[in-house]
């Protein structure tokens, strides 16, 4: 019987961080956008930063997908996102400055909730107000990402479509900057934001968003129809994840490979690989437990080493990250939540010149042994790490693109990684640049 729908032709990919973020993801999707059609973004706000270098110049993408970077790319940002319109378009607009061809190529579902300004004043008062109670802070990027999707939730979000309709817009941002500042007033001890600036700056954004506006889901539909490869990009990483991250030190909406689906709109049985990005050590910015952290504040130190040669700054925040060997017991849990079809170890060229490397296979945890990272934010800070150390290597991978070229400690320590995880390691990334890249195994071809 026919139906009317269309068969399934295109190939689809979904890159998301299996760790703490700041894998590396951004570099790694402008590489595999060569053979695609289309870029997603499903979760997240412009608290995720991408740093792509092509041709030795460095771009910082926030709220774009990497897809940008590549010419006739067309690119979609699924109704998992929030955006903040004033943000959106100034990122345009540093990109169209660079030469870049913006408008034409980006789609945004009108589904998305807003980020408005009491968004970001609530955030950065109450994590001024956690500090100074003493409870500690989350260490949010203070964007207004988590009460723009506490607004959704509660079903209260104004949202792109929103926008379109004056007379709607006034309406509901009126009650709904009535509700904040009494948050912000009688809460926070802040002060009260007024309606006509904002109303004013929204207006304005509206003029020239209203020609991106779409309907992503069914656009997603459409050119999978039509045999377009598309790729799914994510933002921050898995342990950040709302429900599988280290609660409460995560970020506010989901991470992990299945939401790709839902915050895009496009059904999940048209989703065909799940590449995972991880870093061959580990970082991570802001608060929460971190079994494997090392110093990174004294010279000569291996975390100073990661630190310094891995230039470990949040693209966002300009936050130090923080450093520690590779994790595979927290990396195994990453796997099994996403169903990671293949990895992309990213970084390997900082760990050139080190004479030993540790891997964590496990932890210590009341006088028991964990093999994979508990989901309890007060019990991982208990565990203690069990290493395992392999010789390093004093070659240089920088830069190298084939297998056979890496140093043969830098081949071991691969494959001892993709033993403990149980996940082939598809891809090697050996630098910044989009060429600096070893393909085992292509996700568009897998």
């Amino acid at each position: 019987m026919q139906t009317g729908i269309l068969p399934p032709a295109g190939r689809n990919v979904v890159v998301v961080g299996t760790q703490w973020g700041d894998e590396g993801k951004g570099k790694v999707v402008d590489w595999m956008t060569d053979h695609a059609q289309g870029v997603v973004r499903f979760q997240g706000g412009h608290n995720a930063g991408h740093t792509l270098v092509i041709a030795g110049r460095k771009t910082a993408l926030q709220l774009i997908p990497s897809g940008i970077m590549r010419e006739g790319v067309k690119c979609y940002i699924g109704n998992g996102v929030v955006v903040d319109p004033k943000h959106l378009l100034s990122e345009i607009e540093r990109l169209e400055a660079l030469g870049l061809e913006v408008r034409s190529r980006l789609f945004i579902s009108e589904s998305c909730p807003l980020i408005l300004p009491f968004h970001v004043e609530i955030d950065r008062a109450r994590e001024a107000q956690r500090e100074s109670c003493g409870s500690g802070k989350i260490g949010t990027t203070g964007k207004g990402i988590g009460p723009a999707y506490e607004d959704k939730v509660a079903r209260r979000a104004l949202r792109v479509q929103d926008l379109k309709h004056p007379t709607r817009l006034e309406a509901k941002l009126r009650t709904l900057l009535e509700l904040h500042n009494a948050e912000l007033t009688g809460v926070l001890g802040a002060q009260p934001l007024e309606l006509q600036p904002m109303l004013d700056d929204a207006l304005r954004a509206a003029e020239q968003l209203r020609p991106m506006m779409a309907d992503v889901g069914y656009r997603l539909f459409q050119a999978h129809g039509v045999g377009d490869n598309l790729l799914f990009e994510g933002a921050q990483g898995t342990l950040l994840d709302i429900d599988h991250g280290t609660y409460p030190y995560v970020t506010s909406s989901n991470c992990v490979a299945g939401n790709a689906a839902a915050g895009s709109g496009l059904g999940p049985g048209m989703l065909h690989y799940v590449l995972g990005i991880t870093k061959a050590y580990t970082t991570r910015v802001g608060s929460g437990p971190f079994p494997t952290e090392l110093d990174i504040e004294t010279p000569g130190t291996i975390g100073h080493h990661l630190s310094t040669v891995g230039q470990e700054r949040g693209t966002v925040t300009g936050r130090a990250r923080r450093c520690g060997w590779l994790d595979a017991a927290a990396l195994k849990r990453s796997i099994i939540i996403n169903g990671v079809s293949g990895l992309c170890i990213t970084k390997l060229d900082v760990l050139d010149g080190l004479q030993e490397i540790k891997i964590c296979t496990g932890y210590e945890l009341d006088g028991r042994v964990v093999d994979v990272l508990p989901l309890d934010a007060d019990e991982i800070e208990q565990c203690k790490p069990i290493y395992e150390t392999m010789p390093g290597w004093s070659d240089t991978t920088a830069g190298l693109t084939n297998w056979e070229q890496l140093p043969a400690p830098a081949r071991r320590y691969l494959e001892r990684v993709q033993a403990l995880i149980g996940a082939p390691i598809d891809m090697v990334s050996t630098g910044p640049d989009r060429v600096h890249t070893i393909l085992l195994r292509h996700p568009f071809r897998a």
